[in-house]
């Protein structure tokens, strides 16, 4: 698990981006939340979290949602009757686990929670239908060992699902990415940038890592494309004209267990 000085970090860079300062109101609104500096960013996930429920089978699931954040994919899944589970390294209230009591009043039954790395889940072998990497994966450390443990929790025929984390088709890009974030890291965290940047995570993905990952343990990757609001759709061709690096796209992608 990542240090306590990251986990304090990364929250104070949370609130200093504006999450939770709309209370309840906003965090009951996820992922369709229309106001405020944060709604553009959350208009693009929205259009994945709608292409993943149009995926998920509508009878009851167990899902394990990895990454979770303030339980925002259990909140939604548990109101259409599925059985969920939050997990996540951070466990503070600004949008971490400790924000997600804000849920417990409008629910008829409070979702599970655990605090827990990826490569370490506290939970026995096949306890879930579906195991949701929740705009997380590209917090692995290891993902030939994160795809491992979320393997030993899913059930045979079962599935492990990725939304929202930047994938390539090329490295090259994704490696132009992250130099591109050490770059202007001090400018994009301020002096919270050395941790932050501190951990050696993937990253980035891209259908080769992950085919690669996947491999060993039987997993095929099918790939979901998601239909962007027009004005992030057209960012490859912005960047193309600027000659820059082709920008990563956050698509759905789904591996039945075998």
């Amino acid at each position: 698990m990542t240090s306590r000085a990251f986990r304090e970090a990364y929250a104070a860079h949370r609130a200093a981006e504006g999450r939770g300062r709309d209370g309840l109101a906003g965090l009951h609104a996820l992922p369709y939340l229309r106001h405020g500096p944060l709604a553009r960013q959350w208009s693009v996930r929205a259009r994945t979290f709608d292409r993943f429920m149009r995926w998920l089978p509508p009878a009851r699931q167990r899902v394990l949602d990895l990454g979770a954040g303030n339980g925002w994919l259990c909140y939604r899944l548990a109101q259409r009757g599925h059985d969920t589970t939050a997990v996540d390294i951070r466990t503070d209230t600004v949008d971490g686990l400790g924000a997600a009591s804000g849920y417990a009043p409008v629910l008829p039954r409070m979702f599970g929670r655990a605090a827990a790395a990826f490569d370490t889940l506290p939970f026995r072998a096949a306890q879930f239908d579906v195991a949701v990497f929740n705009a997380a994966l590209h917090y692995a450390a290891d993902l030939g060992r994160t795809f491992t443990e979320a393997r030993r929790v899913v059930r045979s025929g079962g599935a492990i699902v990725i939304l929202d984390s930047p994938c390539y088709e090329h490295a090259r890009d994704g490696t132009a990415m992250v130099a591109e974030k050490r770059a202007t890291g001090a400018q994009q965290f301020g002096s919270r940038a050395a941790e932050l940047l501190r951990p050696s995570f993937i990253e980035y993905l891209t259908p080769a890592r992950l085919a690669e990952a996947g491999a060993p343990l039987g997993l095929s990757w099918t790939h979901h494309r998601v239909r962007y609001p027009w004005w992030y759709a057209v960012r490859p061709w912005i960047a193309r004209w600027r000659g820059r690096r082709t920008p990563s796209r956050f698509d759905l992608w789904t591996a039945v267990t075998p």
